[in-house]
């Protein structure tokens, strides 16, 4: 086994984009990207790269993250603390099988959880100490999720300003986590106020309201007793600076050192997830191609939505990751 898959050694500062090059923004997706088999290409087509990755975090983790991500049932993938290391295993599997193929970004963003893995694709931790973190990490959500029955629910149809208005009248705690796009929000927080301000939403004209099974009330202060107990487990491991540009999903600008990205680790269990400035950071850093990299196809789908003329393409299984690789590489 070769224990320095993707290790914040091996990376190097990118050059910039030369004229007439694509330049690249990679996404990594966060929880609720989770489907049945969605590492099985993977191992089966690059068991040397995608295979080394899941070997290590079976072996960092003691869970059979292998077995889960291309045998387990979507309830075994819903789990909190089992679905965010299996999402970032297979997101920096795919990342590995399209690195070994010669593919540096430009730049790089994750989505909540996908920010773990975009911090180890630009260098800035080891993958070993980013399992262990996302694993605490799940952990320390589930526990909120068991003790507090929260609930989080997308919005489309409603303006974002809007949106925190009708949260602001309501009774309990319910708050706007995640500006997606300009069209897509979501809500956090307890489950009775979530459900009452959907219904106020409804009223409003919501084109659509989509409960998440994502297990816990995120990126909302009723995850506010954490912060300082992960902000523990942080402090324990090394955070280098990035190699990559790194667009943090807390405050949609870039993340300029390694001790910055620890404290917006910490930062982001409770901020919301400003999505919609992260693709204009990167739009307005040149960006031209938008490649998810990991399960699912939900942030090529958003950045589709805000980047018209770009290039967007996702990575969730053999095609797309081979159309990656030739255009990219």
């Amino acid at each position: 086994m070769n224990a320095s898959v993707i290790t914040a050694a091996e990376q190097q500062p990118r050059p910039a984009a030369q004229d007439g090059r694509p330049r690249v923004l990679a996404m990594f997706p966060g929880q609720g990207s989770q489907r049945e088999g969605m590492a099985a290409h993977l191992i089966r087509e690059h068991p040397r790269t995608a295979g080394a990755v899941f070997e290590l975090a079976d072996d960092v983790l003691g869970l059979p993250l292998r077995k889960l991500c291309t045998e387990g049932d979507a309830e075994q993938l819903r789990a909190t603390e089992t679905a965010q290391p299996a999402i970032l295993t297979t997101a920096l599997a795919t990342f590995e099988v399209l690195r070994a193929e010669g593919f540096a970004p430009d730049l790089v963003a994750g989505h909540s959880l996908g920010e773990f893995a975009a911090l180890t694709a630009a260098g800035v931790l080891d993958l070993a100490d980013a399992l262990t973190l996302v694993r605490r990490r799940g952990e320390l959500m589930a526990e909120i999720a068991a003790a507090v029955p929260g609930a989080m629910t997308a919005v489309s149809g409603v303006p974002a300003a809007r949106i925190e208005e009708i949260c602001a009248g309501v009774d309990g705690v319910v708050e706007l986590a995640n500006y997606n796009a300009p069209d897509q929000s979501v809500i956090s927080g307890t489950a009775d106020a979530v459900d009452t301000a959907a219904e106020l939403l409804r009223a409003q004209g919501a084109g659509s309201l989509v409960s998440l099974r994502v297990g816990a009330p995120f990126h909302c202060s009723l995850m506010a007793s954490l912060e300082e107990r992960f902000a523990t487990d942080l402090h324990a491991v090394d955070f280098r600076d990035p190699t990559i540009g790194v667009i943090s999903s807390v405050t949609a600008q870039s993340v300029s050192s390694g001790d910055a990205a620890r404290d917006l680790l910490r930062r982001q269990l409770t901020a919301p997830v400003r999505w919609i400035g992260v693709i204009g950071t990167a739009a307005e850093s040149g960006c031209t191609d938008y490649l998810e990299i990991g399960p699912g196809r939900v942030l090529s789908g958003l950045a589709n939505r805000m980047v018209g003329g770009a290039t967007v393409r996702s990575t969730q299984d053999a095609r797309r990751i081979a159309a990656a690789v030739a255009e990219y590489s």
